[in-house]
């Protein structure tokens, strides 16, 4: 016997009616339990036992009684056998109910409270039952944790606490015990040891792990899902976690409806305003003016120095660039760097550029793109071959998650080879490893070797090569607002992958004097040295100023606790020695031509709320330099000194979140300087300051508001310190500052600057300089749905804007939409994303009830210095069910019905169970011609239209259907 629960029906029309009533945080799927009918008694039995139990009977029973249904109670009943279809064998007898029209049923009282509440405090937290899902299975169905959440997300979410034994078996850990409360954990996905001392035992849950925790340990990222009221468990390993092969699913555009960025417009705005002032100095207003755009394909940026406001003769134009990036050239026409590393000239280069790739892709950029970041790989393809018995398997995993990327059995020439190996080419460490099971036994213990790949930034792929040209005048500054350009240079540059290990470059260049330019990027094989070396040879005719330039990097590292770097450029030449003694502790050296040789130890420390950084260095003239940042619970004390001077900070935060500077906070600083012989200290201040950050924040991190009082007494006199910062007008940052007293000077000063900043694009307002440097080089996606009631593909008025989150709704390329980072800004979503094309897809199970989309895909365009608006209609779908029979009433079982959308033809189809039911779900608006069995000439229209119900209910007797029409 099984609890269970058994209602009656007689006045109702379906069990998904039934669930739809609860006010339940469970969100259940119909088609994950069993249901049976019993027909003498009127009733319907749920199973199994853990759904029942989270169904709320008393919220049931309640909304019967109050509309004068019959009543609803949980009984004991014999397990079910059959199967969800065999229930609908009583719908045709039962009368049509509105559930809305339950007078039992206040939607209103069942509203989260999404009210802002101040975030509760760790001994706040309060235990309570949720979900475990991984991806969308659910694996538990109700564990306890300890949290806190407000009704529309969690809080803290980071903090919360999870069981140790929820945690091992639902990742399915075997777990092994070693020595010093050290144990190993063993998964399809990762092996990996840990500290059971390191981890928090809460007084009623036990040993537990913290959110925080999965990620640190495990590389399982988490999230909360407040509609199914369950923790997710994003689980790298979870879906396949032994392949022979990393295979991403493939990005297919074809065929899809093309969304295009726009052609030409500007984005964004920035206009900064300065004004400082005091005692001794007159009242100055500086202004910076910048802007953002796309035309053509790619994407323009525009600045302007406005060195005094109300004079414009001192106006210069400082930077104007277009730029158009693809997979396979880039243009560049304007300011720009050139590709020659001489930087000794004054003044700044303008002209036209391009760079055309063959066989490899650029990284991504961000921000102001330099020309050497366009000439590097994405990813190189490297070959890992060793020896080892016949018979031996051999698997190549990644180092961290220990997920297999390949395995292959040696043969009898005792040779294993893993061919285009994808090394990531922006990292200058890829690490694997190689787990070899003797006679390939999966159950020996393998040997473990370590592949290790010291890559060079600038090294192309076997076969690839680039060309890259460039031409243009040096600009000099003047009164002008453009200036003046003199001088032409140009330059022609090519590259070549002629091996794994090995990429050369030649070229020439002409700044004032011919030159040649040659370069070489090695990594030898087996040896842990990388090496980047570009030269400008001397001026062939023999100019006495242009002699060799030397761009250097040469890297060598053994192991991860020593590493040795020598770097070179027209200024100076440096040598950095690393060796990590111990962890946490590190001794290093520095050789620079410009300075005295230094030697010093680096120190770092967390644990608890306790957390050290401590950075310390001598040179050969008895120079000492420090840094210095400690933090015990809520005291922080910070510390930087030189030969010139030093600034020390002790603050104290009233905010007992952990390493956070939000709040109130009091903060005693001192500052001084060293005399010219650097032998006694010429000026000092101290002064003591409360600060106040709120704990609201812009979207690019910074605090909504900031404040700041004090008072400083020092070598040159005391006075008041004071400043204040704000973003809470959008588009605009306010800051002002005011000192009575400084460092160096009794005068009292004064500064204002106002940061507006506006996105031009969908109404978006952002006061984020992050955000719209990255709109030089990067464009993205700019979303918003809405209810499209009747279904014309446009905003009327009077249709709403959907204002839940699109995570759910929309997938970016095959993976989520949260996989991208997108922010909200009101209704509106926007991603930043490098210019191409991408797939979106719209996942019907975050589709709000009774909506669906007209079309389930798009390829969209994206294009540096803009946002590709998508308005996504939202259409009401619709759903119509019945019972077929025969002439005697008879249900007709196995019945092909389908629905046939008579403008667009596509097909929707049903099979009649063996109570003869179908059910055709989202359908769109429109007039429907109804096949049974592929027949013509038993079918009937139906329409659909803005007035209809979602929800519709036609029985059909197969012999009297012909030449009918109905409207809902």
């Amino acid at each position: 016997m099984i609890d269970a629960a058994t209602t009656t029906l007689e006045n109702f029309r379906s069990p998904e009616q039934l669930l739809s009533t609860q006010a339940s945080p469970m969100n259940l799927a119909i088609d994950t339990f069993s249901v049976n009918y019993v027909n003498s008694s009127s009733s319907i039995t749920i199973a199994p036992p853990e759904i029942v139990d989270s169904i709320d009977f008393e919220f049931i029973a309640k909304i019967f009684e109050d509309s004068g249904q019959n009543t609803i109670k949980k009984e004991t009943a014999e397990p079910v056998s059959e199967s969800f279809e065999s229930l609908f064998n009583l719908f045709p007898s039962l009368p049509e109910i509105n559930i809305t029209s339950l007078k039992g049923l206040q939607l209103d009282e069942v509203k989260p409270d999404t009210e802002e509440t101040a975030l509760p405090q760790p001994t706040d937290f309060k235990t309570f039952p949720v979900g475990i899902l991984i991806g969308r299975r659910n694996v538990k169905a109700s564990v306890l944790v300890r949290g806190e959440e407000d009704g529309a997300k969690a809080i803290e979410f980071d903090r919360w606490l999870i069981p140790y034994d929820v945690v091992i078996n639902t990742l399915k850990f075997n777990v092994k015990t070693l020595a010093s409360e050290q144990v190993e954990l063993r998964s399809s996905g990762i092996i990996t040891r840990i500290n059971l001392a390191e981890l928090k035992k809460d007084p009623q849950l036990g040993l537990v792990f913290s959110v925080d925790d999965l990620q640190k340990y495990f590389g399982v990222s988490a999230d909360f899902d407040i509609k199914e009221y369950a923790i997710r468990l994003n689980v790298p390993w979870s879906e396949d976690s032994i392949r022979t092969t990393i295979e991403k699913k493939p990005v297919i555009l074809e065929g899809l409806p093309r969304l295009t960025a726009p052609t030409i417009g500007i984005s964004s705005i920035s206009q900064q305003l300065t004004l400082t002032g005091g005692d001794n100095q007159p009242t100055q207003q500086r202004g910076d003016l910048s802007a953002i755009g796309t035309a053509f394909g790619g994407g323009w940026f525009l600045r302007a120095n406005q060195l005094d406001l109300q004079n414009t003769q001192t106006w210069n134009l400082t930077e104007a660039q277009f730029l158009r990036q693809t997979d396979t050239a880039d243009y560049v026409v304007g300011s720009q760097v050139p590709f020659w590393r001489d930087r000794g000239a004054n003044g700044d280069y303008w002209g036209f550029s391009t760079i055309r790739r063959s066989g490899f892709q650029s990284p991504n950029s961000t921000g102001n793109t330099l020309p050497q970041q366009r000439m590097q790989a994405a990813t190189v393809r490297r070959t890992i071959s060793g020896r080892a018995a016949p018979g031996t398997l051999v698997r190549l995993v990644q180092n961290f998650t220990n997920r297999t990327v390949a395995e292959v059995l040696v043969d009898s020439d005792g040779i294993y080879e893993f061919d285009n190996v994808i090394v990531d080419g922006q990292i200058s460490i890829t690490n694997y490893r190689l787990y070899l099971y003797p006679e390939g036994k999966l159950t020996a213990q393998p040997e473990i070797r370590e592949v290790t790949f010291n890559n060079v930034a600038g090294q192309l792929p076997l076969g690839a090569s680039l060309l890259n040209v460039s031409f243009g005048w040096q600009r000099e500054y003047n009164n002008g607002f453009v200036g003046q350009f003199t001088d032409f240079q140009g330059g022609v540059q090519g590259r070549w992958g002629v091996s794994e290990n090995l990429t050369l470059g030649l070229g020439a260049v002409y700044d004032g004097s011919a030159r040649g330019l040659g370069e070489i990027f090695w990594q030898p094989e087996n040896f842990p040295l990388s090496v980047a070396i570009s030269a400008l040879t001397p001026d062939v005719m023999g100019a006495e100023n242009k002699g060799w330039v030397f761009n250097s990097n040469i890297n060598y590292q053994p192991s991860t606790n020593f590493q040795a770097r020598f770097s070179s450029d027209y200024l100076r030449n440096r040598l950095n020695v690393d060796w990590q003694v111990m962890p946490g502790m590190t001794l290093f050296g520095i050789v620079d031509s410009n300075n005295p040789a230094a030697v010093g130890t680096q120190f770092v420390r967390s644990r608890g709320d306790n957390f050290t950084f401590a950075r310390m260095s001598v040179d050969t003239s008895n120079r000492w330099r420090w840094n210095l940042l400690q933090r015990i619970g809520r005291l922080e004390l910070l510390s930087d000194g030189s030969e010139i001077g030093s600034s020390s900070e002790l603050g104290y935060y009233f905010s007992p979140s952990r390493y956070s500077n939000i709040g109130h906070a009091l903060i005693l600083g001192y500052q001084n300087r060293f005399n010219s012989n650097f032998n006694f200290i010429s000026n000092d201040l101290l002064s003591l300051n409360w600060r106040y950050r709120s704990q609201k924040q812009t979207q690019n991190g910074n605090p909504l508001w900031e404040t700041q009082l004090g008072y400083g007494i020092g070598s040159n006199g005391s006075g008041i310190i004071a400043s204040a910062q704000t973003s809470i007008l959008p588009g605009l940052s306010l800051r002002a500052r005011y000192q009575g007293v400084s460092l160096s000077s009794d005068d009292s000063s004064f500064s204002l600057e106002f940061l507006p900043s506006l996105n031009l694009q969908g109404g978006l307002w952002d006061n984020s300089d992050y955000t719209n440097s990255r709109l030089r080089t990067q464009g993205g996606l700019l979303l918003q749905a809405f209810f499209d009631k009747n279904g014309n593909g446009k905003r009327d008025s009077g249709e709403k804007i959907y204002e839940n989150t699109l995570d759910l709704l929309v997938r970016l390329n095959n993976k989520p939409l949260a996989t991208a980072q997108p922010k909200k800004a009101g209704a509106s979503t926007w991603v930043h994303l490098s210019p191409g094309k991408y797939r979106l897809d719209f996942d019907p199970a975050g589709f709000p009830f009774d909506w669906q989309v007209s079309a389930p895909a798009y390829a969209v365009d994206v294009v540096a210095g803009s946002f590709t608006p998508i308005m996504v209609p939202l259409v009401p779908a619709y759903t119509l069910s019945g019972v077929i029979t025969d002439k005697q009433g008879k249900a007709i079982s196995g019945a092909r019905v389908e629905a046939i959308n008579l403008q667009s033809g596509q097909r929707y189809l049903s099979i009649t169970n063996s109570a003869g039911v179908y059910y055709l779900e989202y359908l769109p608006q429109g007039n429907f011609e109804l096949r049974i069995d592929g027949q013509l000439s038993q079918s009937q229209t139906v329409t659909f239209n803005s007035t209809s119900e979602n929800m519709q209910k036609l029985n059909l007797q197969f012999a009297e259907i012909a030449s009918q029409q109905t409207q809902f």
